[in-house]
Formats: structure tokens, C-alpha cells, sequence
């Protein structure tokens, strides 16, 4: 089972991925407005959560970069804001 933790630092999260090969460590930078944008009215932390199992479905842990900004995700893959809400527990 893959675990997520995320951590609110500022406008950015650090978010550590971890199952049973290990972990990896990210640092995403995400506004209150694109937050609210993506899944109104859901806590931030959600709404990483949300984004870093969309992103866990479609590549392993290791290959999701290790800085970047929540808007990077739409640009990899065009479909993220489309069904973000689907990710959302």
C-alpha cells in the first residue's frame, strides 16, 4: 500500500511517498487560488493528496519529479484538472 504525508510549508507541500521499496520526497508549489480552482471548497492537503495519486497512477514514485508547481502536472498530462475531482477521498 502506497502512503502519502504531506506536510504544508508556505504556498508549498512537501509530500513523501512511501510502500514497500521505499520512499521519495517532493516539494510542490501550489497557490490558494489554483486550489480552490482545481476542487473548490476541499482542504489543500486534499487536493495534493488528489494529485499525487493521479499522478501515482500513471508512473511510479521514483519518476515524478522532485520540485515542481502544481500547475506543471496539466502540461504532462493534459487530462489532470478534467478528473482531479475523481481523486479526491
Amino acid at each position: 500500500m502506497t502512503k502519502i504525508e504531506i506536510t504544508e510549508v508556505g504556498d508549498a507541500f512537501e509530500v513523501v511517498v512511501s510502500d514497500a521499496h521505499g520512499q521519495t520526497r517532493h516539494s510542490v508549489r501550489a497557490g490558494a487560488a489554483q486550489l480552490q480552482r482545481l476542487a473548490p471548497g476541499a482542504p489543500p492537503k486534499r487536493v495534493i493528496e488528489a494529485a499525487f495519486r493521479f499522478l501515482l497512477d500513471r508512473e511510479a514514485k521514483e519518476s515524478i519529479l522532485t520540485r515542481f508547481a502544481l500547475a506543471d502536472i496539466a502540461r504532462y498530462f493534459p487530462e489532470f484538472e478534467r478528473v482531479i475531482s475523481d481523486y479526491l477521498p
